[in-house]
């Protein structure tokens, strides 16, 4: 059976190359044709003119570039928050957020359709899996944060000042670690310096704590951060809120980190969602702080962003106050994420399922 074409996007330099190579083309045009679609960012196979009619007459016949239309957008109130609803070439839909902090821009993005992983709080992990993305879908997503923060520079009035996209989050919709090879090629395309030359210790992947994929993202060695949801202290607790527990219970979870950490000789960033009378007492941050003892850490609390379904709500400032003077009890540093975007349901999986009932 006759493939489709080659999407260009889901190729990192090496495998670019090898696909010229396959052609009898020199690799050396690889960096020519990487420049175009990472750092000019052209749309279009005819657009790169500086490569030989030949070569493009090939790429035209046997690739492309597909770019990610958007759906829908909505905007914060506070100007600080974007998100897009991405729609995929099978009609399926994803999220994408683009976030302004002060001197930098966070792209949060998907890696999957949906979600296997069913964490009892999260609107993606209710709507349960549907596929994986592809390395190339996954950069799209970076891809169209990049061009919007390109058009906001070039309409200010002081475009110089504008800030640039500098983080990565793979926060969005679905578990990384479940679609490992797709994502680590995405951020392997990300990195490049040939190209978006974004900068490993600007990249942090989340996972809910599938212990295998950690465990061979330290055997790998791959530096970009690892932040684990964590989310309660003991198995029990933690098995109610996240159903992988039962599959990967949490000692072997904190083994994994461990292993991590042993490894590769850097700390890991646990997230822990913060919810009213759930699990934002100064007994449940002791247990934080036992649980964690001897690994090399940062606790990120996080707000519950409110769903659908799931009729938990958000932690109150002072008890996220007390947590936090709890872990720094245990030597543990820890940050209160700022919650943004709730006006325009920031939360990843929110916007799809809204729009899946509109």
């Amino acid at each position: 059976m006759r493939q489709g074409p080659t999407n260009l996007y889901d190729l990192t330099r090496p495998a670019l190359e090898e696909w010229l190579e396959r052609r009898e083309f020199n690799r050396v045009h690889a960096a020519r044709i990487w420049n175009y679609l990472y750092y000019t960012g052209v749309r279009t196979i005819e657009e790169m003119t500086e490569i030989s009619p030949r070569l493009r007459d090939r790429l035209a016949a046997e690739a492309h570039l597909p770019r990610l239309g958007v759906v829908h957008e909505t905007h914060s109130s506070d100007g600080f928050t974007r998100k897009y609803l991405m729609g995929l070439h099978d009609a399926h839909r994803i999220e994408t957020v683009l976030m302004k902090f002060t001197g930098r821009v966070t792209a949060c993005v998907s890696s999957q359709v949906g979600c296997a992983m069913g964490c009892v709080f999260c609107a993606t992990g209710q709507m349960g899996y549907t596929r994986h993305l592809s390395a190339g879908e996954i950069v799209a997503q970076v891809m169209h944060v990049r061009d919007t923060v390109r058009e906001l520079a070039a309409a200010s009035a002081n475009p110089a000042g504008e800030d640039k996209l500098r983080n990565i989050v793979l926060m969005g919709m679905g578990e990384p670690l479940h679609n490992y090879d797709a994502v680590m090629d995405a951020i392997d395309i990300m990195r490049d310096p040939g190209g978006l030359a974004l900068g490993a210790k600007k990249i942090t992947l989340s996972t809910v704590g599938v212990v295998p994929g950690i465990i061979r993202f330290a055997d790998e060695a791959r530096p970009v951060h690892l932040a684990v949801s964590l989310h309660a202290a003991t198995q029990e607790e933690r098995a109610a809120l996240v159903p992988t527990a039962k599959r990967w219970p949490l000692d072997q979870l904190m083994e994994a980190c461990r292993y991590f950490v042993q490894k590769l000789g850097r700390r890991i960033f646990f997230e822990w969602t913060l919810i009213d009378g759930k699990n934002d007492s100064p007994e449940q941050a002791h247990a934080v702080g036992r649980l964690l003892q001897g690994i090399p850490a940062q606790v990120n609390l996080i707000p519950l962003n409110p769903t659908i379904g799931y009729d938990g709500a958000p932690t109150r400032s002072e008890a996220a106050r007390k947590f936090q003077d709890v872990l720094a009890e245990y030597g543990l540093p820890s940050t209160v994420r700022q919650r943004r975007g709730i006006d325009i349901a920031a939360g990843c999986g929110q916007l799809a399922v809204s729009a899946a009932t509109m």
